[in-house]
């Protein structure tokens, strides 16, 4: 789990997040950016992206809207299309909860689905960190919380 406060309301929190305004945001030049988002947000719908690597690979992960409750909550599944290092192509779940605050918004991630997978948890849980600290970013305010 990681949370966060952005300086931006819910709805603006959750096109960030379902919308191919992900590419705005979603990475930097150092580690990866993601490209090509393509998707349906509504529960049976899919997304897709491709994360292009500062070293210049291209990894495409996909996954299906769960459930879909704008704007306060967003559950999906994820998996790399790829052999990734420490998780290869298992299918796991984000759940976002965006929580209006006086004059922001509380995003919680609770990201599931590492049983048996203790070096990807890891690495997630240190991803969402970075992946939050963006956000803010983007919403214009430094990490505040995680």
């Amino acid at each position: 789990m990681a949370s966060a406060d952005l300086a931006a309301s819910p709805a603006q929190v959750f096109a960030a997040l379902v919308t191919d305004e992900v590419e705005r945001w979603w990475g930097s030049s150092d580690t990866y950016r993601m490209t090509d988002w393509t998707a349906d947000p509504r529960a049976g719908g899919s997304w897709n992206v491709l994360v292009r690597t500062a070293d210049g690979q291209t990894l495409p992960a996909s996954g299906t809207f769960l459930e879909i409750e704008a704007p306060r909550r967003i559950v999906q599944t994820r998996r790399y299309d790829w052999d990734h290092p420490t998780l290869g192509r298992k299918e796991t779940t984000v759940a976002y909860l965006l929580e209006p605050t006086a004059d922001r918004t509380r995003l919680t991630i609770c990201h599931g689905g590492f049983a048996g997978f203790a070096d990807a948890a890891a690495e997630h849980a240190e991803g969402w960190a970075r992946v939050l600290g963006w956000l803010q970013a983007y919403f214009g305010e430094r990490r505040q919380a995680a």
